[in-house]
């Protein structure tokens, strides 16, 4: 499954902050479609990312009904990413 989807990015200010982009209604309902054959456990789905010219492997995590896709650094590092822009993802299920 490939999907592709434009979003804000925000952060979660816990001990250290983490940076997401969360994927929107309809793509997360198509997720939920195949999670119960991707998942490998608390709703995780193994994903390669795509932002810009960069590539990564991580995985979805499950949060209000929807999915969220956390950024690394070295992406946001790479792409110039900071919290409030709004950046399209790519995403390549197994």
């Amino acid at each position: 499954m490939d999907l592709q989807f434009s979003g804000e990015v925000w952060t979660w200010r816990g001990p250290a902050p983490f940076y997401f982009l969360t994927v929107p209604d309809d793509e997360s309902a198509q997720l939920q479609e195949v999670a119960r054959a991707v998942t490998y456990g608390w709703g995780m789905l193994p994903v390669r990312a795509r932002i810009g010219g960069t590539g990564w492997t991580t995985s979805l995590w499950p949060k209000d009904g929807r999915y969220v896709l956390p950024l690394k650094v070295a992406v946001r590092r790479a792409e110039r990413i900071d919290e409030g822009d709004t950046v399209t993802a790519r995403l390549t299920l197994p």
